[in-house]
């Protein structure tokens, strides 16, 4: 019995490890956000692309753990592997570095993520395809300094935005004031942000799909349970209006 639940403790250290690097893949050209809501006790993640199905593969969510936006050229394991790292205990900027310093080809990625306390933490990429770049709530600090390379690192709370292929670069910037101004519940917020880029040019090739998922912050018994909302919308020309809908 101890040695069982020692290898259940150590299972998302041992994954986090031996974390093979996927090969680059086709880009995932995109602006999301995650964000945390303290007072209902909500984690989520939302996101628009020039992408079929975007939500099949870059937004990821788990109530009581965090959320994870991942895009550019994407590796799907940072969703999975990161909420695994911090359903383990660690933090979200902790999750996203260890996950970057296993990853060969962290320079075309775009990252963003959220544990259930409010810690966030982004990464741009240095070879994603610009405009590019990123904005994290509340601390805005470049604590990446022990990374390799030559990408951009960022913790903060509350929230983190990030956009890569876009037509200005006042996108992410304008992503984070949205959200901090507006009025509602988390996915209403999280909706407007991703209205403002939309209007600020977004993606530079039109949009295509959306997906919106808000979960609690208590843990659950079960990883799928605890949502609130899981909306996709996967090939329609106006994917935020459907959302809305």
């Amino acid at each position: 019995m101890l040695m069982s639940h020692v290898i259940l403790i150590l299972l998302p250290a041992l994954l986090w490890a031996t974390q093979t690097t996927a090969a680059p893949q086709r880009p995932v050209n995109t602006y999301s956000i995650v964000a945390y809501d303290p007072v209902a006790g909500q984690i989520g993640v939302a996101a628009q692309s020039h992408w079929f199905c975007v939500g099949c593969t870059v937004t990821w969510a788990e109530a009581g753990v965090g959320a994870v936006a991942t895009q550019s050229f994407i590796d799907p394991s940072y969703g999975a592997l990161g909420l695994d790292i911090m359903r383990a205990g660690r933090d979200a900027p902790d999750a996203l570095r260890g996950l970057l310093t296993a990853d060969d080809h962290r320079e075309i990625r775009q990252i963003g993520m959220i544990d259930a306390h409010g810690q966030s933490a982004a990464w741009t990429g240095d070879d994603n395809i610009q405009a590019a770049g990123h904005v994290v709530g509340a601390t805005d600090t470049a604590s990446g300094a022990d990374l390799p390379d030559r990408g951009v690192f960022a913790a903060g709370e509350i929230y983190a935005v990030q956009a890569n292929l876009m037509d200005s670069e006042s996108v992410w910037p304008g992503m984070a004031r949205a959200f901090e101004d507006s009025k509602g519940d988390l996915a209403e917020r999280m909706l407007a942000a991703l209205e403002v880029a939309q209007l600020a040019g977004g993606d530079s090739r039109g949009r295509q799909s959306a997906a919106l998922i808000v979960v609690g912050d208590t843990p659950t018994s079960k990883s799928t349970a605890g949502r609130v909302f899981d909306l996709r919308v996967d090939d329609n020309p106006r994917p935020l209006s459907e959302l809305r809908r």
